[in-house]
């Protein structure tokens, strides 16, 4: 088979493979940090007014910076459907120390 025959049959499969790797490479998980470091306990926040129908309020949270912790305000936030929850994030021990769960919508 000639050499141009070869090139011509091998181009799609070239291309393909180098538009696939670059979304396999987006789709793989987020890695996960174990803090060796205990949360603190969760501070006690006031709530704000609510800005208006359809708004949840999402709790502050200790957030780990990779040195310490700082705490993240609490705030409202709308509701993306009718029926949707908001599951809040936590602190969850694993692995000799603690990961953060974020928090996200169900329904």
């Amino acid at each position: 088979m000639p050499l141009r025959n070869i090139t011509h049959r091998l181009a799609p499969i070239v291309l393909m493979t180098a538009l696939a790797v670059p979304t396999l490479w987006g789709c793989a998980p987020p890695r996960t940090t174990i803090v060796r470091v205990n949360p603190p306990a969760p501070l006690v926040e006031v709530r704000t007014a609510r800005p208006g129908r359809g708004y949840v309020w999402v709790r502050g949270h200790w957030r780990w910076t990779g040195h310490r912790y700082v705490w993240i305000h609490g705030h409202w936030l709308r509701r993306p459907r009718g029926h949707a929850v908001w599951i809040s994030g936590r602190w969850v021990r694993r692995g000799g120390g603690w990961i953060w769960i974020s928090g996200h919508w169900r329904g």
